[in-house]
Protein backbone atom coordinates (compact mmCIF):
# COMPACT_ATOMS: atom_id res chain seq x y z
CA UNK A 1 0.00 0.00 0.00
CA UNK A 2 1.02 3.51 -0.61
CA UNK A 3 1.97 5.55 2.47
CA UNK A 4 1.72 9.28 1.83
CA UNK A 5 4.62 11.32 2.93
CA UNK A 6 4.38 14.07 5.46
CA UNK A 7 4.51 16.74 2.78
CA UNK A 8 1.53 15.18 0.97
CA UNK A 9 -0.45 14.92 4.19
CA UNK A 10 0.16 18.56 4.94
CA UNK A 11 -0.89 19.58 1.41
CA UNK A 12 -4.14 17.58 1.64
CA UNK A 13 -5.02 19.00 5.04
CA UNK A 14 -4.40 22.53 3.76
CA UNK A 15 -6.65 21.86 0.79
CA UNK A 16 -9.42 20.61 3.08
CA UNK A 17 -9.14 23.65 5.27
CA UNK A 18 -9.27 25.96 2.25
CA UNK A 19 -12.38 24.30 0.87
CA UNK A 20 -14.08 24.60 4.24
CA UNK A 21 -13.27 28.29 4.31
CA UNK A 22 -15.03 28.96 1.03
CA UNK A 23 -18.64 30.05 0.81
CA UNK A 24 -21.36 28.82 -1.46
CA UNK A 25 -19.91 30.73 -4.37
CA UNK A 26 -16.57 29.13 -3.95
CA UNK A 27 -14.81 32.40 -2.99
CA UNK A 28 -12.41 32.20 -0.05
CA UNK A 29 -13.77 33.67 3.20
CA UNK A 30 -11.06 35.98 4.44
CA UNK A 31 -11.14 37.57 7.84
CA UNK A 32 -12.29 40.90 6.38
CA UNK A 33 -15.10 39.16 4.37
CA UNK A 34 -16.26 37.29 7.45
CA UNK A 35 -16.32 40.55 9.46
CA UNK A 36 -18.35 42.31 6.72
CA UNK A 37 -20.86 39.46 6.56
CA UNK A 38 -21.29 39.50 10.31
CA UNK A 39 -21.73 43.27 10.27
CA UNK A 40 -24.46 42.98 7.63
CA UNK A 41 -26.18 40.32 9.66
CA UNK A 42 -26.00 42.43 12.80
CA UNK A 43 -27.19 45.68 11.18
CA UNK A 44 -29.80 44.01 8.93
CA UNK A 45 -30.12 44.59 5.18
CA UNK A 46 -33.16 46.29 3.56
CA UNK A 47 -35.79 43.57 2.81
CA UNK A 48 -36.78 42.81 -0.76
CA UNK A 49 -40.19 44.43 -1.43
CA UNK A 50 -41.48 41.67 -3.70
CA UNK A 51 -40.58 38.96 -1.21
CA UNK A 52 -42.17 40.98 1.61
CA UNK A 53 -45.42 41.40 -0.38
CA UNK A 54 -45.46 37.72 -1.23
CA UNK A 55 -45.07 36.86 2.45
CA UNK A 56 -47.50 39.35 4.01
CA UNK A 57 -50.17 40.21 1.38
CA UNK A 58 -52.64 37.62 0.14
CA UNK A 59 -52.69 36.92 -3.62
CA UNK A 60 -56.42 37.75 -3.75
CA UNK A 61 -55.82 41.22 -2.33
CA UNK A 62 -52.92 41.86 -4.72
CA UNK A 63 -55.05 40.75 -7.69
CA UNK A 64 -57.97 42.94 -6.56
CA UNK A 65 -55.64 45.94 -6.18
CA UNK A 66 -54.19 45.38 -9.66
CA UNK A 67 -57.66 45.24 -11.21
CA UNK A 68 -58.86 48.09 -9.00
CA UNK A 69 -56.49 50.78 -10.18
CA UNK A 70 -56.96 49.70 -13.79
CA UNK A 71 -60.75 49.93 -13.42
CA UNK A 72 -60.34 53.38 -11.89
CA UNK A 73 -58.31 54.53 -14.89
CA UNK A 74 -60.87 53.07 -17.30
CA UNK A 75 -63.73 54.63 -15.34
CA UNK A 76 -62.10 58.07 -15.42
CA UNK A 77 -61.54 57.75 -19.18
CA UNK A 78 -65.16 56.70 -19.77
CA UNK A 79 -66.39 59.57 -17.59
CA UNK A 80 -64.33 62.10 -19.53
CA UNK A 81 -65.61 60.71 -22.84
CA UNK A 82 -69.23 60.91 -21.73
CA UNK A 83 -68.66 64.37 -20.27
CA UNK A 84 -67.35 65.53 -23.65
CA UNK A 85 -70.28 63.88 -25.45
CA UNK A 86 -72.73 65.45 -23.02
CA UNK A 87 -71.15 68.85 -23.58
CA UNK A 88 -71.89 68.49 -27.28
CA UNK A 89 -75.02 66.40 -26.87
CA UNK A 90 -76.78 67.92 -29.88
CA UNK A 91 -73.90 67.00 -32.17
CA UNK A 92 -73.72 63.53 -30.63
CA UNK A 93 -77.46 63.01 -31.11
CA UNK A 94 -77.24 64.23 -34.72
CA UNK A 95 -74.41 61.80 -35.53
CA UNK A 96 -76.35 58.96 -33.88
CA UNK A 97 -79.45 59.76 -35.96
CA UNK A 98 -77.27 59.93 -39.07
CA UNK A 99 -75.91 56.47 -38.30
CA UNK A 100 -79.47 55.17 -37.81
CA UNK A 101 -80.55 56.64 -41.14
CA UNK A 102 -77.47 55.16 -42.81
CA UNK A 103 -78.16 51.71 -41.37
CA UNK A 104 -81.80 51.83 -42.56
CA UNK A 105 -81.26 53.36 -46.00
CA UNK A 106 -78.03 51.64 -47.04
CA UNK A 107 -79.81 48.56 -48.52
CA UNK A 108 -82.17 50.80 -50.50
CA UNK A 109 -79.30 52.95 -51.76
CA UNK A 110 -77.35 49.85 -52.78
CA UNK A 111 -80.32 48.60 -54.78
CA UNK A 112 -80.82 51.98 -56.48
CA UNK A 113 -77.10 52.14 -57.23
CA UNK A 114 -77.54 49.27 -59.70
CA UNK A 115 -79.50 51.57 -62.05
CA UNK A 116 -78.04 55.01 -61.27
CA UNK A 117 -74.89 56.66 -59.93
CA UNK A 118 -74.17 56.47 -56.23
CA UNK A 119 -74.85 60.17 -55.63
CA UNK A 120 -78.26 59.99 -57.35
CA UNK A 121 -79.11 56.83 -55.39
CA UNK A 122 -78.34 58.61 -52.10
CA UNK A 123 -80.51 61.60 -53.03
CA UNK A 124 -83.43 59.41 -54.15
CA UNK A 125 -83.23 57.24 -51.02
CA UNK A 126 -83.22 60.23 -48.67
CA UNK A 127 -86.09 61.89 -50.54
CA UNK A 128 -88.18 58.72 -50.29
CA UNK A 129 -87.50 58.51 -46.54
CA UNK A 130 -88.47 62.17 -46.03
CA UNK A 131 -91.67 61.70 -48.05
CA UNK A 132 -92.66 58.67 -45.98
CA UNK A 133 -92.04 60.59 -42.75
CA UNK A 134 -94.12 63.58 -43.85
CA UNK A 135 -96.88 61.26 -45.11
CA UNK A 136 -97.11 59.60 -41.68
CA UNK A 137 -97.18 62.96 -39.89
CA UNK A 138 -99.87 64.25 -42.27
CA UNK A 139 -101.94 61.12 -41.69
CA UNK A 140 -101.71 61.61 -37.93
CA UNK A 141 -102.72 65.27 -38.20
CA UNK A 142 -105.68 64.50 -40.45
CA UNK A 143 -106.83 61.69 -38.17
CA UNK A 144 -106.66 63.84 -35.04
CA UNK A 145 -108.40 66.79 -36.76
CA UNK A 146 -111.17 64.57 -38.10
CA UNK A 147 -111.92 62.92 -34.76
CA UNK A 148 -111.29 65.88 -32.47
CA UNK A 149 -114.90 67.01 -31.92
CA UNK A 150 -116.26 63.52 -31.46
CA UNK A 151 -113.30 62.65 -29.26
CA UNK A 152 -113.92 65.67 -27.03
CA UNK A 153 -117.57 64.69 -26.54
CA UNK A 154 -116.61 61.08 -25.83
CA UNK A 155 -114.02 62.22 -23.31
CA UNK A 156 -116.57 64.37 -21.49
CA UNK A 157 -119.02 61.48 -21.36
CA UNK A 158 -116.23 59.06 -20.46
CA UNK A 159 -115.10 61.16 -17.51
CA UNK A 160 -118.67 61.21 -16.22
CA UNK A 161 -118.92 57.41 -16.60
CA UNK A 162 -115.60 56.96 -14.79
CA UNK A 163 -116.84 59.18 -11.98
CA UNK A 164 -120.02 57.09 -11.54
CA UNK A 165 -117.96 53.90 -11.70
CA UNK A 166 -115.57 55.13 -9.00
CA UNK A 167 -118.48 56.15 -6.78
CA UNK A 168 -119.71 52.57 -6.71
CA UNK A 169 -118.13 49.41 -5.31
CA UNK A 170 -115.36 48.75 -4.50
CA UNK A 171 -113.98 52.34 -4.46
CA UNK A 172 -116.95 54.28 -2.98
CA UNK A 173 -115.48 57.69 -3.71
CA UNK A 174 -117.36 60.77 -2.56
CA UNK A 175 -119.66 62.15 -5.28
CA UNK A 176 -118.13 65.09 -7.08
CA UNK A 177 -114.52 64.06 -6.44
CA UNK A 178 -113.57 64.21 -10.11
CA UNK A 179 -115.35 67.54 -10.47
CA UNK A 180 -113.29 68.89 -7.59
CA UNK A 181 -110.09 67.63 -9.24
CA UNK A 182 -111.06 69.31 -12.53
CA UNK A 183 -111.79 72.56 -10.71
CA UNK A 184 -108.42 72.44 -8.94
CA UNK A 185 -106.65 71.84 -12.23
CA UNK A 186 -108.48 74.79 -13.80
CA UNK A 187 -107.54 77.05 -10.88
CA UNK A 188 -103.91 75.90 -11.10
CA UNK A 189 -103.80 76.70 -14.82
CA UNK A 190 -105.36 80.12 -14.25
CA UNK A 191 -102.97 80.89 -11.39
CA UNK A 192 -99.83 79.83 -13.28
CA UNK A 193 -100.83 81.03 -16.72
CA UNK A 194 -97.79 83.30 -17.09
CA UNK A 195 -95.40 80.47 -16.16
CA UNK A 196 -97.07 78.13 -18.62
CA UNK A 197 -96.85 80.74 -21.38
CA UNK A 198 -93.14 81.24 -20.68
CA UNK A 199 -92.63 77.49 -20.77
CA UNK A 200 -94.43 77.31 -24.10
CA UNK A 201 -92.29 80.14 -25.48
CA UNK A 202 -89.14 78.39 -24.28
CA UNK A 203 -90.28 75.43 -26.34
CA UNK A 204 -89.55 77.52 -29.43
CA UNK A 205 -85.86 77.30 -28.62
CA UNK A 206 -86.18 73.54 -28.26
CA UNK A 207 -87.93 73.41 -31.61
CA UNK A 208 -84.99 75.25 -33.17
CA UNK A 209 -82.61 72.77 -31.51
CA UNK A 210 -84.64 69.84 -32.88
CA UNK A 211 -84.57 71.30 -36.38
CA UNK A 212 -80.82 71.89 -36.09
CA UNK A 213 -80.26 68.28 -35.04
CA UNK A 214 -82.42 67.05 -37.92
CA UNK A 215 -80.60 69.12 -40.54
CA UNK A 216 -77.18 68.08 -39.21
CA UNK A 217 -78.23 64.42 -39.13
CA UNK A 218 -79.44 64.65 -42.72
CA UNK A 219 -76.19 66.34 -43.76
CA UNK A 220 -74.04 63.68 -42.10
CA UNK A 221 -76.14 60.81 -43.45
CA UNK A 222 -75.55 62.04 -47.02
CA UNK A 223 -71.79 61.61 -46.63
CA UNK A 224 -72.11 58.37 -44.67
CA UNK A 225 -74.21 56.84 -47.43
CA UNK A 226 -72.11 58.21 -50.27
CA UNK A 227 -68.57 57.61 -49.02
CA UNK A 228 -68.74 55.97 -45.60
CA UNK A 229 -66.36 53.17 -46.57
CA UNK A 230 -63.77 55.64 -47.89
CA UNK A 231 -64.07 57.73 -44.73
CA UNK A 232 -63.41 54.65 -42.61
CA UNK A 233 -60.45 53.64 -44.79
CA UNK A 234 -58.98 57.13 -44.42
CA UNK A 235 -59.39 56.96 -40.63
CA UNK A 236 -57.67 53.57 -40.52
CA UNK A 237 -54.80 54.91 -42.61
CA UNK A 238 -54.02 57.55 -39.96
CA UNK A 239 -53.39 54.91 -37.29
CA UNK A 240 -50.06 53.16 -36.59
CA UNK A 241 -49.51 49.99 -38.58
CA UNK A 242 -49.77 47.74 -35.51
CA UNK A 243 -53.15 49.18 -34.50
CA UNK A 244 -54.91 49.08 -37.85
CA UNK A 245 -56.02 45.45 -37.76
CA UNK A 246 -57.61 45.56 -34.26
CA UNK A 247 -59.36 48.84 -35.07
CA UNK A 248 -60.60 47.40 -38.37
CA UNK A 249 -61.98 44.30 -36.63
CA UNK A 250 -63.59 46.35 -33.87
CA UNK A 251 -65.16 48.79 -36.33
CA UNK A 252 -66.56 46.03 -38.50
CA UNK A 253 -68.04 44.22 -35.49
CA UNK A 254 -69.52 47.47 -34.15
CA UNK A 255 -71.15 48.36 -37.47
CA UNK A 256 -72.57 44.85 -37.99
CA UNK A 257 -74.06 44.92 -34.48
CA UNK A 258 -75.42 48.45 -34.86
CA UNK A 259 -77.04 47.80 -38.24
CA UNK A 260 -78.49 44.51 -37.05
CA UNK A 261 -79.92 46.14 -33.94
CA UNK A 262 -81.35 49.12 -35.86
CA UNK A 263 -83.04 47.05 -38.54
CA UNK A 264 -84.24 44.52 -35.98
CA UNK A 265 -85.78 47.12 -33.66
CA UNK A 266 -87.53 48.75 -36.63
CA UNK A 267 -89.02 45.37 -37.59
CA UNK A 268 -90.13 44.74 -33.99
CA UNK A 269 -91.61 48.24 -33.69
CA UNK A 270 -93.49 47.92 -36.98
CA UNK A 271 -94.92 44.55 -35.91
CA UNK A 272 -96.05 45.97 -32.57
CA UNK A 273 -97.63 49.00 -34.24
CA UNK A 274 -99.59 46.85 -36.70
CA UNK A 275 -100.85 44.55 -33.93
CA UNK A 276 -101.87 47.49 -31.74
CA UNK A 277 -103.58 49.26 -34.63
CA UNK A 278 -105.58 46.19 -35.60
CA UNK A 279 -106.60 45.49 -32.00
CA UNK A 280 -107.67 49.09 -31.31
CA UNK A 281 -109.59 49.19 -34.60
CA UNK A 282 -111.46 46.01 -33.68
CA UNK A 283 -112.22 47.44 -30.21
CA UNK A 284 -113.39 50.71 -31.87
CA UNK A 285 -111.03 52.84 -29.80
CA UNK A 286 -110.60 56.33 -31.35
CA UNK A 287 -107.25 57.73 -32.54
CA UNK A 288 -106.11 54.37 -33.88
CA UNK A 289 -103.43 55.77 -36.20
CA UNK A 290 -101.81 58.15 -33.66
CA UNK A 291 -101.77 55.45 -30.99
CA UNK A 292 -100.25 52.93 -33.41
CA UNK A 293 -97.55 55.45 -34.42
CA UNK A 294 -96.92 56.16 -30.73
CA UNK A 295 -96.45 52.43 -30.19
CA UNK A 296 -94.01 52.31 -33.12
CA UNK A 297 -91.74 55.02 -31.72
CA UNK A 298 -92.09 53.80 -28.13
CA UNK A 299 -90.84 50.35 -29.11
CA UNK A 300 -87.38 51.86 -29.65
CA UNK A 301 -87.05 51.85 -25.85
CA UNK A 302 -86.90 48.10 -25.06
CA UNK A 303 -88.97 46.62 -22.23
CA UNK A 304 -90.36 50.03 -21.25
CA UNK A 305 -91.64 51.90 -24.30
CA UNK A 306 -94.39 49.53 -25.42
CA UNK A 307 -96.11 49.28 -22.00
CA UNK A 308 -96.08 53.08 -21.66
CA UNK A 309 -97.61 53.60 -25.12
CA UNK A 310 -100.25 50.95 -24.48
CA UNK A 311 -101.01 52.53 -21.11
CA UNK A 312 -101.88 55.74 -22.98
CA UNK A 313 -104.12 53.67 -25.25
CA UNK A 314 -105.75 52.13 -22.17
CA UNK A 315 -106.51 55.59 -20.77
CA UNK A 316 -108.09 56.63 -24.09
CA UNK A 317 -110.11 53.40 -24.13
CA UNK A 318 -111.22 53.96 -20.52
CA UNK A 319 -112.41 57.48 -21.25
CA UNK A 320 -114.15 56.67 -24.53
CA UNK A 321 -115.22 53.02 -24.42
CA UNK A 322 -115.51 52.18 -20.73
CA UNK A 323 -113.71 49.95 -18.20
CA UNK A 324 -114.33 46.67 -20.06
CA UNK A 325 -112.56 47.79 -23.23
CA UNK A 326 -109.80 49.35 -21.13
CA UNK A 327 -109.32 46.00 -19.38
CA UNK A 328 -108.99 44.33 -22.80
CA UNK A 329 -106.33 46.90 -23.76
CA UNK A 330 -104.47 46.15 -20.52
CA UNK A 331 -104.59 42.46 -21.42
CA UNK A 332 -103.22 43.47 -24.81
CA UNK A 333 -100.27 45.12 -23.02
CA UNK A 334 -99.40 41.80 -21.38
CA UNK A 335 -99.78 39.77 -24.59
CA UNK A 336 -97.69 42.12 -26.74
CA UNK A 337 -95.04 42.29 -24.03
CA UNK A 338 -94.79 38.50 -23.99
CA UNK A 339 -94.73 38.36 -27.79
CA UNK A 340 -92.02 40.99 -28.00
CA UNK A 341 -89.84 39.47 -25.29
CA UNK A 342 -90.14 35.78 -26.16
CA UNK A 343 -90.74 35.70 -29.93
CA UNK A 344 -89.82 38.89 -31.76
CA UNK A 345 -86.59 39.82 -29.99
CA UNK A 346 -85.10 36.28 -30.01
CA UNK A 347 -86.19 35.70 -33.60
CA UNK A 348 -85.26 39.06 -35.15
CA UNK A 349 -82.41 40.36 -33.00
CA UNK A 350 -80.67 37.28 -31.63
CA UNK A 351 -77.71 37.63 -34.00
CA UNK A 352 -77.25 41.35 -33.44
CA UNK A 353 -77.83 41.62 -29.68
CA UNK A 354 -76.82 38.93 -27.21
CA UNK A 355 -77.60 40.68 -23.94
CA UNK A 356 -79.41 39.35 -20.92
CA UNK A 357 -82.81 41.00 -20.29
CA UNK A 358 -81.52 42.27 -16.94
CA UNK A 359 -78.61 43.99 -18.72
CA UNK A 360 -81.07 45.54 -21.19
CA UNK A 361 -83.28 46.82 -18.35
CA UNK A 362 -80.34 48.27 -16.41
CA UNK A 363 -78.99 49.89 -19.59
CA UNK A 364 -82.35 51.55 -20.31
CA UNK A 365 -82.68 52.83 -16.74
CA UNK A 366 -79.10 54.15 -16.59
CA UNK A 367 -79.47 55.78 -20.00
CA UNK A 368 -82.73 57.48 -19.01
CA UNK A 369 -81.19 58.75 -15.76
CA UNK A 370 -78.13 60.09 -17.60
CA UNK A 371 -79.79 61.66 -20.66
CA UNK A 372 -83.56 61.26 -20.47
CA UNK A 373 -85.49 59.74 -23.35
CA UNK A 374 -82.56 60.07 -25.76
CA UNK A 375 -80.33 58.18 -23.32
CA UNK A 376 -82.90 55.40 -22.99
CA UNK A 377 -83.00 55.02 -26.78
CA UNK A 378 -79.20 55.07 -27.21
CA UNK A 379 -78.33 52.90 -24.18
CA UNK A 380 -79.06 49.41 -25.55
CA UNK A 381 -77.35 49.81 -28.97
CA UNK A 382 -74.35 51.41 -27.24
CA UNK A 383 -74.00 48.52 -24.77
CA UNK A 384 -74.49 46.01 -27.60
CA UNK A 385 -71.77 47.63 -29.70
CA UNK A 386 -69.34 47.77 -26.77
CA UNK A 387 -69.99 44.11 -25.94
CA UNK A 388 -69.48 43.00 -29.56
CA UNK A 389 -66.22 44.97 -29.81
CA UNK A 390 -65.01 43.39 -26.56
CA UNK A 391 -65.91 39.94 -27.87
CA UNK A 392 -63.85 40.51 -31.02
CA UNK A 393 -60.80 42.02 -29.34
CA UNK A 394 -60.52 39.49 -26.52
CA UNK A 395 -60.00 36.62 -28.99
CA UNK A 396 -56.23 36.17 -29.48
CA UNK A 397 -55.11 36.75 -33.06
CA UNK A 398 -52.12 35.05 -34.69
CA UNK A 399 -49.09 37.29 -34.79
CA UNK A 400 -48.21 38.71 -38.18
CA UNK A 401 -44.59 38.19 -39.20
CA UNK A 402 -42.46 41.15 -40.12
CA UNK A 403 -41.88 39.92 -43.64
CA UNK A 404 -45.58 39.49 -44.46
Amino acid sequence: MHNPSGRERARSSAAQGGSAGRGRTGAPRTARGAWAAGARRSLGAAPDRSSWEAAHISPTLRLAAAYGWRLIVVGVAVYLIFAALGRFHLVTLAVFLALVMTALLEPLVSVLHRWMPRSAAVVVGLLLAILVLFAVLSLIGANVAGEWEGLRREFDGGVARIGRWLEGAPFHLRPGTLSDVQAQVSRFVARHRATLINTALSGVGRLVAVLTVGVLALFCSVFFLYSGDRMWAWFGGQLPARGRRPVHLAGRAAWVTFTGYTRGIVAVAATNAVLVGVALFVLRVPLVVPLAVLEFFAAFVPLVGSPVALAVAAVVALATRGPLVAAVVVLLIVLIGQLEGHVLHPLVMSRAVRLHPMVVALSVICGSVAAGVAGAVVAVPLVSVVWSVYGVLRVPRPAVSQGS
